[in-house]
């Protein structure tokens, strides 16, 4: 007897995806590549693009935000594509949301949705999962403005002395008002957790190095490269969204640890800018920030300055900090633009690293560039007997050792660099080694 193998997976949703072109003067962003990130929004979460369109935008429709021409076209072209999705890559009002399916017949997506929907997706940790979910509810919320009106209860309290009860939306917000709050809740007890991880960090004297970049930009395949892990790093936006710690060896053996954080993205959600606050303080932390970009794209100053934008949010400037742009993709540019762009990171402030995280190539220009950074610490003398061997092993683990003489008598002088936590506890372990500034 043959048995028929049955397909039990969802169809995917067919999806038109519409990006509502402004008028663009001063835009650093074409429309076009507006439009080829909304489809890259789209594409991860598994949509079928029937079609991609930028639709004119000349002031904005309280009801609808397009005029009522454009919303009776798009409605035709939705019923030609047999979609079941309609992407519109920007913020819709709940009211236009709604209206907006009434008139193609068809669910309704903006932009903030499918971030948050990626999010939810993506998110794998415990902070991760709590603080999509946080975002996602501070996001409905907002969608319950004029839905269930309809919906009221009959009377409150007993017989003729009973008032009228709760609308459907009262409940409805006074319901997400108690996940929001048991959510907040929870979160405060995760971030506790984590600054205590953070706080232990701190005692080792490991200089932190955190990556940020723009969604796709190469940040976990330069994490893989150089820590040796094995973070996920796919061709798709979003692939990465908790945050991963690893060990860096730095060129003269010195430990360091880095973080890969998610991605940034133009227009991110409040919501989501407010959620991830924690996991970014592992960005605000760090000794260094090294900014990775895709060099190859033509967007890539536009990205920069979303990612510069989104800092600031977090209250990171960058000329207050260590911060190295990270120029990655150099392998897809050609031999004209590369010599250009070698010399332009010869010039450029902030430091400039011009590197591909596919091949290797510039990457230990990355970490010599990483140790100038982080060795500020002002040399010291330290001469240590022979029966003082422990006390030279935690330096060779804790520091950077400049220089090393050694006298008849089997004494070792070393030049030294120590952070000040870990000149601190040098001298609280070994207080009887001779030590001196040089």
């Amino acid at each position: 007897m043959t048995s028929k193998l049955i397909d039990r997976e969802a169809p995917a949703q067919k999806a038109l995806v519409i990006h509502p072109e402004r008028d663009a003067r001063g835009s650093p962003r074409s429309a076009k590549a507006r439009l080829d990130e909304a489809v890259g929004l789209a594409e991860a979460l598994d949509l079928e693009i029937r079609d991609a369109i930028t639709a004119p935008l000349r002031k904005r429709t309280p009801a609808t935000l397009f005029g009522s021409g454009k919303v009776i076209e798009i409605g035709e072209l939705c019923f030609q594509l047999d979609v079941d999705v309609a992407v519109v890559d920007d913020a819709l009002t709940p009211v236009q949301q709604r209206n907006l399916e009434k008139a193609w017949q068809v669910k309704v997506m903006d932009r903030t949705g499918m971030i948050l929907e990626i999010f939810a997706r993506r998110a794998r940790t415990r902070e991760g999962i709590l603080q999509v979910e946080l975002a996602r509810l501070s996001y409905e919320r907002s969608r319950l403005v004029r839905t269930w009106t309809h919906l009221e209860r009959q009377r409150g309290g007993f017989g003729v002395m009973g008032g009228p009860g709760e609308t459907q939306i009262e409940t409805d917000r006074r319901l997400l008002a108690e996940k929001i709050g048991k959510l907040k809740r929870e979160l405060v007890e995760v971030r506790r957790t984590r600054n205590l991880q953070r706080g232990a960090r701190q005692r080792h004297p490991f200089p932190a190095v955190a990556l940020v970049g723009y969604t796709n930009a190469g940040k976990s395949t330069l994490f893989n490269r150089l820590t040796n892990a094995e973070v996920v790093a796919e061709d798709m936006l979003f692939a990465t969204l908790d945050p991963t710690l690893r060990m860096l060896s730095l060129p003269d053996g010195r430990p360091a640890i880095l973080s890969d954080t998610v991605g940034f993205i133009s227009d991110l959600p409040h919501e989501l800018v407010e959620s991830f606050r924690a996991t970014l303080e592992e960005v605000k932390e760090a000794d260094v920030i090294l900014h990775v970009r895709d060099i190859a794209s033509e967007n890539s100053d536009a990205e920069a300055a979303d990612v510069r934008a989104v800092l600031s949010r977090l209250g990171i400037e960058v000329a207050d900090r260590n911060f190295v742009e990270v120029w990655n993709k150099a392998d897809l540019v050609d031999e004209e633009t590369r010599e250009h762009l070698e010399g332009d990171a010869r010039r450029s402030n902030p430091p400039a690293v011009l590197l591909s995280a596919v091949s290797g190539e510039g990457c230990e220009a990355l970490l010599e560039t990483i140790a100038r950074l982080v060795d500020d610490a002002p040399p010291v003398s330290v001469y240590a007997t022979p029966a003082q061997g422990a006390a030279l092993a935690w330096l060779y683990r804790h520091g950077r050792v400049l220089d090393r003489i050694e006298d008849d008598e089997g004494g070792v002088r070393l030049a030294v660099r120590l952070e000040p936590q870990a000149l601190g506890q040098f001298e609280q372990l070994f207080p009887k080694v001779d030590l001196s500034p040089l």
